[in-house]
């Protein structure tokens, strides 16, 4: 950040306007400088490095996909290859780094596998650990494994994986890179779990699914890296009848409050942390103003909360309460071609 501006990357589609990951600038309650910041083919999401160091994105190239890592100049936002991993077949959806940037961890929807990465200096090695899943759910999508999310627990003990497929959350122990399967969680058939964060304190967590349109409230075990069901709660109106499907979750920092996206309401909703249990209540649907909202961000100083409408191409700017939770519209319509995940520097 330099002069109270906050700079901040677009993940997108390419395969309309899009030409790769879009870079922009927060300030004084405002977007501005929407500009292309490096040309690569389908870099839908995207993670930055605690020391602001590199950006790693998926990406596509031909018929092969992988990730690449970039380095950040940190005055200009500009950004600069360093080197990419790739395989045959379709490219990851989801990436995630450690505190240290040494291990780097993809989810492959297509493939149903989890793949992790080792960083040395911020160029990428080649995989360390590629585990397939296994099985299948009631839904017509979960005709296979479908991996939507890899991540670390907050101590980073266990690398977690998130499929929709077959409605599993599944725990692996990490070495250095070498998974192993720990624990697993099975949520309720159908239900189709998408994204995970973790409460601050380490003791809950909470699941987006996708299918169903919920939120999973788990309690955490992380000794043996175990989940126990707490709560579940539709993230939509129960009038609402039309097709949706959940997308992102996110947590404040001081745990208080959740955000859940909705893709078909286009709404994101707001809920609050009961902090004697972990469970949390419903306090507001806000419409993202657009359609498909893919993802969406709270900023470094969780002042604001921009999300993307991948199928209307525009990201939205709110105010966020930090009392209250809730949200308000700053600004909206600012145009980006096929966005899919936002992600800032780190202050």
């Amino acid at each position: 950040m330099k002069d109270n501006k906050m700079i901040g990357y677009v993940g997108t589609y390419t395969k309309g306007e899009s030409k790769g990951i879009y870079s922009f600038a927060l300030a004084d309650e405002k977007m501005t400088d929407v500009k292309l910041a490096a040309t690569i083919e389908n870099p839908t999401y995207l993670t930055i490095s605690d020391d602001n160091k590199f950006l790693i994105s998926v990406m596509k190239k031909g018929d092969e996909g992988g990730v690449a890592s970039y380095e950040v100049d940190s005055n200009t936002g500009a950004l600069h290859m360093v080197n990419s991993q790739l395989t045959a077949g379709s490219p990851p959806c989801h990436v995630s780094t450690d505190q240290d940037s040494k291990c780097i961890l993809t989810a492959n929807y297509h493939k149903g596998t989890i793949e992790s990465y080792l960083s040395v200096g911020g160029r990428l090695q080649p995989p360390a650990s590629v585990i397939a899943h296994h099985g299948s759910g009631p839904d017509e999508r979960q005709e296979k494994p479908h991996t939507h999310f890899a991540g670390f627990t907050p101590d980073e003990k266990y690398a977690i994986a998130v499929d929709l497929g077959i409605d599993q959350v599944i725990s692996y122990e990490n070495r250095e890179g070498l998974l192993q399967e720990k624990a697993v969680f099975t949520a309720k058939p159908g239900s189709g779990p998408r994204h995970i964060v973790f409460h601050p304190n380490g003791k809950w967590a909470y699941v987006m699914t996708e299918l169903s349109s919920e939120i999973i409230t788990l309690s955490y075990d992380s000794e043996n890296g175990s989940f126990a069901e707490v709560q579940t709660i539709s993230t939509i109106p129960s009038d609402f009848i039309d097709n949706n499907q959940g997308s992102a979750i996110h947590i404040s920092s001081d745990g208080r409050f959740i955000y859940a996206g909705n893709r078909g309401h286009d709404s994101i909703a707001v809920y609050a942390v009961d902090t004697a249990n972990g469970s949390i209540n419903f306090l507001e649907h806000t419409s993202t103003y657009g359609n498909w909202p893919r993802d969406f961000v709270l900023d470094p100083t969780e002042a604001y909360v921009i999300a993307s409408n991948q199928n209307s191409g525009t990201l939205v700017l709110y105010a966020r309460d930090a009392v209250t939770g809730k949200l308000s519209l700053l600004q909206k319509d600012i145009v980006v071609p096929d966005p899919v995940c936002v992600k800032f520097l780190h202050i």
